[in-house]
């Protein structure tokens, strides 16, 4: 039975935060830039939890995690309003045309 330690941890939350940046810097689509900053939200919160279960610091990093869930959903629900505003209005979630949006 292999134990899994704070490296492994922090190799799959590296994984995520890259992936993360990787798909908001490349996509255009507003929904997989979306997703991209959920990504790394997502590997902030496993760094915390890694560093408070190994770390011996308590339940600190469990709220820390809770704060960036609560974080995620009102920066969804803000998101998707936005991007629901500007389809409406453009016919496209293409990022490179909401330059448009003035008057």
């Amino acid at each position: 039975m292999s134990h899994v330690s704070l490296e492994h941890f922090l190799v799959v939350g590296a994984m995520l935060f890259t992936l993360g940046i990787v798909c908001v810097l490349i996509r255009r689509n507003a929904v997989a830039v979306l997703i991209g900053i959920e990504l790394i939200l997502n590997a902030a919160g496993l760094n915390f939890i890694a560093f408070s279960r190994y770390g011996g610091v308590g339940i600190e990093g469990s709220i820390f995690v809770l704060f960036i869930i609560v974080l995620a959903a009102a920066e969804a629900v803000v998101a998707l309003a936005l991007i629901l505003a500007i389809q409406r209005r453009l016919k496209t979630v293409d990022v490179d045309r909401t330059d448009s949006l003035k008057g």
